[in-house]
């Protein structure tokens, strides 16, 4: 079994210490480094093999998490990044979200949640739970134009639509085309057109975008 690399970006030693030991022990994962700010991460990812997922900090001195993020999502597109933070404010989620990251942890989950978060994001591109999820889109206006994220009037055809509801419901691109009789790559193309679209950065930011559209509805 090919297990998910990982790295860890936080200036708590304990906390990072706490968040090694699960990850060390949990069959699945490998660690590959510990970095105590966003410097010494950019630093040891020079001589390291780059990770698939790195868990990060949103408060560090010398370089935070926002700034360490938004660096990566630029110049390493392919590491998916897992938020970890004291703060439940939607505005943040949503906004770092939009700036690449792949999922939002609150430092206060639990074990279990933790390796879900990281498994979801590596199998389907993102991670949100079912509370932050619900609270965008009760927050989000219920009659309102479709708009990408920097407000321009958009429209979905009904493909697009039914693509992106499967992709909200953690289905992949081959899991997508199997279920709609249609080739993966065909489902690609119609993932591409969505991010472009809507203005989203990856697949969290496509949910983020669903949800607070109503184009899926996480309420019961």
């Amino acid at each position: 079994m090919e297990r998910i690399k990982i790295a860890l970006v936080d200036d708590q030693q304990l906390l990072r210490q706490g968040l090694a030991l699960i990850i060390k022990s949990t069959p699945e994962f490998e660690l590959l480094f510990e970095a105590n700010n966003g410097e010494d991460f950019l630093q040891k990812i020079k001589c390291h093999e780059h990770p698939q997922i790195v868990l990060l900090d949103m408060e560090m001195p010398v370089m935070n998490g926002i700034e360490l993020n938004r660096l990566l999502h630029e110049q390493y597109p392919s590491i998916k990044v897992i938020i970890l933070s004291v703060y439940d404010k939607q505005r943040l989620i949503t906004h770092m979200i939009q700036a690449g990251a792949c999922g939002y942890l609150l430092k206060n989950c639990d074990q279990e949640e933790l390796i879900t978060a990281i498994n979801t994001v590596h199998h389907s591109g993102f991670y949100l739970n079912e509370q932050v999820l619900k609270a965008m889109q009760t927050t989000s206006p219920q009659k309102q134009e479709m708009k990408s994220i920097d407000g321009i009037p958009i429209e979905l055809s009904s493909r697009e639509k039914e693509i992106l509801e499967l992709i909200c419901r953690e289905y992949n691109n081959a899991e997508i085309g199997e279920k709609l009789f249609i080739s993966t790559r065909t489902v690609e193309g119609h993932r591409n057109n969505l991010l472009t679209k809507s203005g989203c950065r990856n697949t969290a930011g496509l949910v983020v975008f669903a949800v607070k559209s109503h184009l899926y509805n996480v309420i019961d």
